[in-house]
């Protein structure tokens, strides 16, 4: 089993019990859990308070969300090793985790013995990518743009993210910290480029993408 003596762990998820799995995990391969978090800004907030050797955080949580939360997190901490955790399988998330900053990314169906070994070299600051990802990441970059969000920027992905989810413009730009009209902007190009009329449209092209659950 890989060892990961004497590293420090924050841990992100917003399920208590997935938390605990984790811990115990982590803890017998000889690292420390320095802390836990149950959403975005919590993840923020602790990482700065514990300073770890990595932080491994769940892409969905409450609040501003994993990807958003990374951007931030990268912005203040621009060395901050970061191991993103997602059960949805698809390209897009990946590859918006990696281009926010990730230095690793991670399937949650994956073995407990292949999180040990990605939260090792993410620690050590070398980059991890899931195995079973890779291939189908590479194929998505080498057949050019199949995926409706491709052509969305980062800030427009965490938008169209929170509304896929069903939150209101007030509610996005209170999440987000932006104003109300920044967050319209956002919804007006992300209509155009997705070529959606409305909310349940767009959280439609999310569920189909897989990015959200039905």
């Amino acid at each position: 089993m890989t060892s990961l003596a004497d590293l420090r762990i924050l841990l992100a998820d917003d399920h208590a019990v997935v938390r605990m799995g984790f811990r115990l995990l982590i803890e017998g391969a000889g690292a420390v859990v320095v802390g836990e978090a149950d959403s975005g800004e919590a993840a923020i907030t602790a990482y700065a308070e514990h300073q770890p050797d990595a932080l491994v955080m769940d892409v969905s949580m409450p609040g501003i969300g994993g990807l958003a939360a990374l951007e931030r997190l990268r912005a203040r901490y621009p060395h901050a090793r970061v191991l993103m955790l997602s059960a949805h399988d698809d390209t897009q998330i990946p590859a918006r985790a990696l281009q926010a900053g990730a230095t690793g990314y991670l399937s949650k169906r994956a073995h407990p013995s292949e999180l040990l070994r990605a939260i090792g070299e993410v620690a050590h600051g070398r980059r991890y990518l899931d195995p079973e990802i890779a291939p189908r990441l590479a194929l998505a970059r080498l057949g050019g743009s199949e995926h409706p969000a491709d052509a969305l920027t980062g800030k427009e992905f965490n938008v169209f993210l929170q509304l896929a989810r069903g939150r209101s413009v007030a509610e996005v730009a209170e999440t987000l910290n932006l104003s109300t009209s920044t967050v319209g902007t956002h919804l007006y190009h992300i209509k155009q480029k997705l070529n959606a009329g409305n909310a349940a449209e767009l959280a439609l092209i999310a569920v189909r993408a897989g990015l959200v659950e039905a």
